[in-house]
């Protein structure tokens, strides 16, 4: 397989998962070991790749994103308490992720791993959806800095690959109180500010791993994770508001046991 064309399977595999709950860095482990594409330079590929996703958002959501420059009085989440409730959310997982880098790339990389991520995961989403809902919280401006830092410790088990950052995002919010809706949508968000230093930081980190030649793939990448990024969150935006997420816990347990049993040893 070139390399353009795994750049292209990856790019599709990183836009279409990235902001649902099924863990995209865990697809990407899982569909990097399938094709070949494995090795340092790959698992920084992946990180990498991830700035076509959160362009997505940032273009699908640019009202709420100008909005945090340029505060609005009728819209709380906007301005300096809009990037405050952000900069809540991003700190947990940020100064976590920072301390276990290392440790993550080294031992939690594999596939046998994010089939772990994945059933525990799915049994989460399982137990926070039996609950009976106490909805407290239901647009992004009734959202407090209680419930951002909350969501933003939530947000560490996706430090685990394949535990999936919007499904710990979601199933956070959910247990703190927000509507199903409002927890995927600030999911979305709240993705950009750390995500885009977590990639920026990576590439600092792995910069010598690529030559000029890589452009090029990256390039695929990122457009492609883009694009097909665009598409999964309008979708997923219309299908959270009408179902739960238990349809995606049935297939992260699917997945997880087609790992367990039939993955190549």
């Amino acid at each position: 397989m070139t390399e353009s064309l795994a750049a292209t399977i990856l790019g599709l595999v990183e836009g279409a998962t990235e902001f649902l709950p099924v863990s995209s860095t865990g697809h990407l482990i899982l569909v990097g070991h399938l094709i070949g594409f494995t090795g340092a330079k790959a698992d920084s590929f992946d990180v990498i790749i991830q700035l076509g996703a959160i362009l997505a958002v940032v273009v699908l959501y640019w009202k709420r994103f100008w909005w945090l420059l340029s505060p609005k009085p009728l819209h709380a989440f906007s301005g300096p308490r809009g990037l405050w409730m952000l900069f809540l959310t991003s700190l947990p997982a940020g100064l976590l992720g920072l301390a276990t880098r290392k440790a993550i790339k080294t031992y939690l990389f594999g596939p046998t791993t994010v089939a772990m991520a994945l059933a525990v995961g799915a049994l989460m989403i399982f137990w926070v959806e039996s609950r009976k809902k106490r909805d407290r919280f239901y647009t992004l401006d009734e959202m407090t800095p209680g419930l951002a830092l909350g969501i933003g410790c939530f947000q560490c088990l996706a430090l685990w690959p394949g535990f999936s950052r919007s499904a710990a995002t979601i199933m956070g919010g959910m247990l703190l109180g927000a509507k199903r809706g409002l927890a995927a949508e600030y999911s979305f968000i709240a993705a950009v500010p750390l995500m885009f230093a977590a990639t920026l930081y990576d590439f600092y980190k792995s910069a010598a791993l690529f030559s000029a030649d890589d452009l090029w793939i990256l390039t695929i990448g990122f457009v492609v994770s883009f694009l097909s990024a665009l598409v999964a969150v309008k979708g997923f935006i219309v299908l959270v508001k009408h179902m739960s997420l238990r349809p995606f816990a049935w297939y992260r347990l699917a997945l997880a046991a087609t790992v367990f049993f039939f993955w190549p040893k």
